[in-house]
């Protein structure tokens, strides 16, 4: 009969199975460590966002620049312009004071040192009266012979004092000038009085 091991041998072979066992958990908490490390490395980083740049501010205060002038153009009185072939009269307009009249072909207005500012003026308002027919006022800049920049055709108001605003297209203009108003008519009568005239932008 063999005689049973003694129990230091069970605690050999517990002690081995015990090593074996703590050396292959180690192993494999080596193995976890190195995979838990390369998947660490392989993370790409975190780039933090940039800051938005803060918008411009923009200021809603008027502009300090004053705006060009003149931005509204005075009222030429016919009465104040050198006049050739025209003579002044006491008007019945609205306002009052003169205007000019017994106006036919040839005659003039001349109105020096008119400033049109930086601002194009583009249109001419025109206060006129007539009893006739045909003939036109032509607008001219710095010569009485110079070409027109704009025509005024005449036509019936209804009686040399019965007066109408009308409003001519002129090519735009700036700067300072000498305009001319020249009449033209293809007979020598009379055909329109004349208050005042104003350019517009």
């Amino acid at each position: 009969m063999v005689p049973p091991p003694s129990p230091s041998v069970y605690r050999t072979k517990t002690h081995r199975v015990r090593q074996r066992s703590l050396i292959a958990l180690a192993g494999l908490g080596l193995v976890l460590v190195g995979y838990g490390l390369g998947r660490w490395q392989d993370t790409p980083a975190v780039v933090a966002a940039p800051l938005p740049s803060p918008s411009p501010s923009f200021s809603s205060a008027p502009s300090s620049s004053p705006p060009p002038s003149p931005t509204v153009y005075p009222r030429l009185e016919a009465e104040e312009a050198a006049l050739v072939g025209i003579e002044a009269q006491p008007t019945e307009d609205e306002d009052g004071g003169q205007n000019v009249g017994w106006i036919a072909n040839g005659d003039q207005l001349r109105f020096d040192d008119v400033d049109f500012g930086a601002v194009p003026a583009t249109k001419l308002d025109v206060r006129v009266a007539s009893d006739a027919e045909r003939g036109r006022m032509e607008i001219r800049l710095d010569s009485a012979d110079g070409a027109a920049i704009g025509t005024l055709n005449v036509t019936r108001t209804g009686g040399w004092q019965k007066w109408r605003t009308d409003q001519v297209d002129i090519e735009p203009t700036t700067g300072e000038h000498t305009v001319y108003l020249v009449f033209v008519r293809d007979d020598g009568n009379e055909f329109v009085n004349l208050n005042w005239v104003q350019f517009v932008h």
